[in-house]
């Protein structure tokens, strides 16, 4: 008889009067090495946090006026920020648009994010024509949570 002929004889036998016996398997030794592995980890962690590129909202360049009392917003999720520099011209999330282009545009991020605010950083030397004309298309366009920025002064 073969040795696996005998060895499957001998499980019948353990099986029969209520034992079994299983086979210990051999230890499969592993052949990547551990040590290094943290090393390799922070590297890539490295790596990763110093080719990101993290986006900043640049908009017009505005000279925001000053208050006496600012309140920060909850995150920048929900925020859709609204630029008007000196000469009138107006940006909405880094895109150049018209006065009356703003009502479907923001009644569009409204739809898709109900809790949407609109968060207006306005030159203070823009007049407040067209301040008003804005706050008019935001009303058509039923955005009516509007944050205006300042930055902290006296």
């Amino acid at each position: 008889m073969s040795t696996n002929e005998e060895k499957s004889e001998e499980t019948k036998a353990y099986a029969s009067s209520g034992k079994v016996k299983f086979e210990r398997k051999q230890k499969i030794e592993s052949d990547i090495p551990t040590a290094s592995m943290p090393d390799v980890v922070f590297l890539l962690l490295m790596f990763f946090m110093i080719s990101s590129v993290f986006k900043e909202y640049t908009g017009l360049p505005v000279n925001l006026p000053t208050a006496k009392q600012i309140e920060k917003l909850p995150g920048k999720r929900n925020v859709a920020y609204i630029w008007i520099d000196r000469d009138g011209k107006i940006s909405i999330d880094d895109k150049l648009v018209d006065v009356h282009s703003i009502a479907p545009l923001m009644y569009q991020k409204r739809v898709k994010n109900p809790r949407i605010i609109v968060s207006m950083k306005i030159d203070r030397s823009v007049k407040m024509k067209i301040v008003t004309e804005v706050q008019q298309q935001l009303r058509e366009a039923d955005a009516l949570r509007i944050n205006y920025s300042a930055k902290y002064g006296e």
